[in-house]
C-alpha cells in the first residue's frame, strides 16, 4: 500500500513510473448514527475498509473525502453536499490522477445517497479523459451477504470491529423490518429517502443491541476479501463492471 498522503514528491512519481499504479478513493459522509454511533460512522468505515484493500493490492491510497448527501437526515446534525458538487469533486481528482500518470482509481462508497453523486461518474470521466482513465464504483456493503442497516446491528458490528468510539449502553433500537410486509418496507425506504426522521425517530435502522466486535470482524474480512478480489478482476479481466 502507498499511502499518497505520506509520499514524497520524487519518490512517489518514481513509483507511479515504474508500475501500472490503480489508486482507490474513500468517500464517506458526516451525518448522525442514532445515539450511539458518532457522526463519522461511514468515513471511518470506508477508510477502514480502504485501507486494508489497498495493502492487499498494493493500491495508491488517497485521503478519504469525509463529506457526503446527507441531507435526508435533517433536523439531525449532517454536514452535506450536493450530489452535482461531489460529482465534480471526484471527476476532477480522477482527472487529476490521470495527468499523474494513474491508469485506474477505484472510488469506494461508504454512504447509501452518495450515490446520486456517483452513478455516471464512470462514464463522464471517460469522456473527458478521452479514455486515458477507467473509473470503477464500488459501495461496499454490495460485497458481504448481510442486509445492510443504518446504526443497526451490521453498521454497529463494523464500528466495534474498527473504533473504540462505540457508545454501547446508549444502544437502542430503531425501526426494524422482520414484521414487515414487502409494501410496507418499500414505503419506509422512500420515506427515509425523503427524511429519514420520519421513518426512524432515534435515526437508527435496525436493533443494534447485540452488535458485536467479533460479528463487526467477521463481516470486514467478508467485504474486504470480496471487494479486493474485485478490484483485481477489474484489473485483469475484459469488460468488468464499472459499477457495484
Amino acid at each position: 500500500m502507498i499511502v499518497v498522503k505520506d509520499q514524497l514528491d520524487p519518490n512517489l512519481r518514481k513509483l507511479i513510473k515504474k508500475k501500472n499504479q490503480a489508486a482507490i478513493i474513500p468517500v464517506g459522509s458526516i451525518e448522525q448514527h442514532g445515539p450511539h454511533l458518532p457522526v463519522s460512522t461511514d468515513s471511518d468505515l470506508v477508510t477502514e475498509i480502504a485501507i486494508r484493500v489497498a495493502k492487499k493490492g498494493n493500491f495508491l491510497l488517497l485521503p478519504t473525502i469525509s463529506y457526503g448527501v446527507s441531507f435526508e437526515h435533517s433536523p439531525f446534525f449532517n454536514l452535506s453536499v450536493k450530489p452535482s458538487t461531489l460529482q465534480k469533486l471526484l471527476s476532477e481528482l480522477c482527472l487529476s490522477l490521470a495527468s499523474n500518470g494513474i491508469k485506474t482509481v477505484f472510488v469506494l462508497n461508504g454512504h447509501y445517497t452518495n450515490q446520486k453523486a456517483i452513478n455516471g461518474l464512470s462514464s463522464k470521466v471517460n469522456k473527458l479523459s478521452r479514455g486515458k482513465i477507467r473509473v470503477f464504483v464500488f459501495s461496499y456493503w454490495n460485497f458481504m451477504k448481510d442486509c445492510f442497516d443504518h446504526a443497526g446491528f451490521v453498521e454497529t458490528s463494523l464500528m466495534l470491529a474498527v473504533s473504540n468510539k462505540v457508545k454501547m449502553k446508549l444502544a437502542k433500537k430503531g425501526l426494524t423490518t422482520e414484521n414487515l410486509k414487502s409494501r410496507e418496507i418499500s414505503r419506509a425506504k422512500k420515506i427515509a429517502a425523503k427524511s429519514f426522521p420520519k421513518a426512524t425517530k432515534n435515526g437508527v435502522w435496525g436493533d443494534p443491541r447485540k452488535a458485536s466486535k467479533k460479528d463487526g470482524m467477521k463481516l470486514l474480512s467478508e467485504i474486504v476479501k470480496n471487494l479486493e478480489k474485485k478490484c483485481q478482476t477489474c484489473l485483469t479481466g475484459k469488460n468488468p463492471k464499472l459499477h457495484q
